[in-house]
């Protein structure tokens, strides 16, 4: 099928850059959110992004005035969804508050719509029962940040369509992104699958005293090459959510994760990261 309307529901960090991301390719596209505060800084933060394209050089006044004309927040998730060729999800990684969302979704898209859930760490098998065409659901992970990052990972379950696998990787390409075909559900997929092995690492190498936090980070960017180390890419994604794999993981295993009492001496101190001002690092 063809995509030419998009609906982003989850109006955060990532579920905002989705959507513009997606309207500075072409489509139209709606974002919305929960929480009135966050809606209305959704339209400030596009403008300050935009001016600042323009201000580079990287864009032109006609090329904004077209992606604000095709740009669009939503007061609710009806008025997102109800004329969508494809809905995404991004809303907060708690599992019921996502079941909660793909039904709301289910009640006023079109039934031709595919259903994509952004998240990482929770299959969209886990979402069956939540929409009313389990062919036309996946994951779709988008990497932060979502304007920068090219890897997306279209991660199908066992009763996801071929069509609707094709038609993600076809609009990701479109999108200028680099699909990466997940053929089965693996926990984490495959970015992230890897980054925590490397997180994991890095936290039990401080956690237990062979290094400090910066020369950790300075062995994977001079030593591997990395554009940044693990501890500056958890103060940029949130060391609050780094913290949350892993409280899940405790909960699902009883065995307290690697890193769990670094993570949460910090998360306890409001050094959030990069959003709080404060993370493993300072950005007052």
């Amino acid at each position: 099928m063809e995509i030419r309307r998009v609906a982003v529901v989850g109006g955060g960090l990532m579920g905002r850059q989705i959507a513009l991301n997606a309207a500075i390719h072409g489509y139209e596209t709606k974002v919305t959110d929960s929480i009135e505060a966050v809606r209305e800084n959704i339209s400030v933060w596009k403008d300050e992004y935009l001016a600042g394209r323009l201000a580079k050089g990287k864009m032109t006044e006609e090329q904004i005035a077209e992606i604000k004309a095709r740009f669009a927040v939503a007061e609710n998730i009806e008025a997102a969804v109800c004329d969508a060729d494809l809905v995404i999800e991004a809303v907060i990684e708690k599992e019921d508050v996502k079941k909660s969302v793909f039904k709301e979704i289910g009640l006023y898209a079109p039934k031709k719509a595919i259903m994509a859930t952004n998240s990482s760490r929770m299959p969209s098998s886990w979402f069956i029962n939540s929409v009313v065409d389990p062919s036309k659901l996946a994951n779709m992970h988008y990497n932060n940040p979502a304007l920068v990052m090219k890897a997306v990972e279209v991660q199908q379950n066992e009763q996801t369509s071929e069509d609707t696998v094709l038609t993600l990787v076809e609009f990701c390409k479109k999108n200028g992104k680099t699909p990466i075909r997940v053929r089965k559900e693996v926990d984490g997929l495959v970015v992230s699958k890897i980054l925590g092995q490397i997180n994991d690492t890095a936290l039990y190498l401080v956690e237990n005293g062979y290094c400090d936090i910066e020369d950790v980070d300075n062995a994977c960017t001079a030593g591997l090459n990395h554009p940044m180390g693990p501890f500056r890419l958890m103060d940029l994604t949130g060391v609050d959510l780094a913290l949350n794999v892993r409280e899940n993981r405790y909960q699902a295993t009883g065995e307290k994760p690697v890193g769990y009492d670094l993570l949460k001496s910090y998360v306890d101190r409001g050094r959030l990261g990069r959003k709080s001002g404060k993370g493993f690092y300072d950005y007052d």
